[in-house]
């Protein structure tokens, strides 16, 4: 990480339009930078004219592009991500930790160090005309938003799915961004094979929580249009609420259950607040920014639903939680999931698949 950059920022604040406060210390840094007054007051004169940080995109060449999982409780065994990092800045992401991984941070860098894998198109056709390749349904952009800003200019999502659609591939979709509707031709036309499905998240039904928690994701109206317009035009859609955060967001639980059912959401899941590695500070620090009265509170029904800890990776409760507020939750949501009729999305079709031909010099003869 940039040492200069980092002394800048010693102590989280509000920055417009992002998510994090600060620039968190990834878990494998070598070194960390700390600011010293030298006692003049030059240290918060450099705080108060620090420029809000500005979005920069790396360009890169992907040497393979499906990911593989075997986890238990996880829906899929397959993934493609187009972009690291996200601009939607959603303070409570998961994949914040993995910039650790860059030596980059997993506050404000995450969400402003973006990298776009330029040739993704190109390596899924290669890799899916292997003739080892076994079809399974392919996750596209699951650790970051394959529809966030930066698919504006880049169209990186949009080539992966024509290639997907060239071979009859079946492909499922989360994403908190009404962009996916720039697609909404070529989805229609993948559902009509049964080969997608998409679900929406929608963590909030309030603009101003949205504009705090989740800076340039779509607004929650704009997810629910998204919904409806996926619905009208055939594509299979769900809503997933995640994460269900206590005393920030789970008492608009059923509400949005109900909002996105009228919209033409099929199906419904929901997930709780998940914070493993550096999340743990990153979400602390935003909660002291927004919710000071109450951060002590959240804590606390965080770690009675994670074991007495901020997190707990065991698969089968990571997504779940346990312990009595848990269960509340999950009652709430069950109750809502059978009066408003939900159900689940048709299974996507792996048996029309054929796999793209590999690029050869000679060029196609016939």
């Amino acid at each position: 990480m940039d040492d200069a950059r980092k002394a800048l920022s010693p102590d989280p604040r509000r920055v417009k339009g992002r998510g994090a406060g600060s620039y968190v210390s990834g878990r494998f840094a070598v070194t960390t930078a700390e600011p010293e007054d030298d006692g003049w007051g030059s240290l918060g004169e450099a705080l108060a004219d620090q420029p809000n940080p500005a979005t920069r995109v790396q360009e890169e060449r992907a040497r393979s592009i499906i990911s593989r999982n075997d986890s238990p409780d996880i829906g899929f065994s397959q993934s493609v991500n187009p972009y690291r990092g996200c601009e939607h800045g959603c303070v409570y992401c998961f994949a914040r930790p993995s910039h650790a991984y860059l030596d980059l941070s997993p506050g404000l860098d995450f969400e402003t160090r973006l990298f776009a894998k330029t040739n993704a198109a190109e390596r899924l056709r290669h890799e899916l005309s292997r003739p080892g390749y076994r079809c399974a349904p392919i996750a596209l952009g699951i650790n970051t938003d394959a529809y966030q800003p930066s698919e504006r200019r880049y169209g990186i999502t949009r080539a992966c799915l024509e290639v997907l659609a060239d071979c009859r591939h079946p492909v499922s979709f989360v994403t908190k961004s009404a962009s996916i509707l720039r697609d909404i031709e070529l989805l229609s036309e993948l559902a009509s094979k049964k080969l997608v499905t998409v679900y929406v998240s929608v963590t909030t039904l309030d603009n101003r929580l949205a504009a705090r928690m989740e800076p340039r994701a779509s607004a929650p109206h704009s997810r629910l249009k998204a919904i409806r317009r996926l619905s009208e035009a055939g594509v299979p859609v769900g809503v997933l609420v995640a994460p269900v955060i206590p005393m920030i967001t789970d008492a608009e639980l059923e509400a949005i259950l109900e909002a996105a059912r009228e919209a033409g959401a099929a199906a419904a899941g929901h997930v709780l607040l998940r914070l493993p590695h550096e999340l743990k500070q990153v979400w602390r620090e935003w909660l002291a920014l927004h919710y000071p009265e109450r951060a002590a509170h959240v804590m606390s029904l965080v770690q009675q639903m994670r074991g007495g800890k901020d997190y707990d990776s065991r698969f089968g409760t990571r997504l779940r939680g346990e312990g009595p507020f848990a269960a509340l939750i999950a009652q709430r949501f069950a109750k809502a999931y059978r009066r408003l009729g939900y159900a689940r999305l048709p299974p996507l079709d792996c048996s029309h698949f054929v796999p793209p031909r590999p690029v050869t010099p000679q060029g196609e003869l016939f």
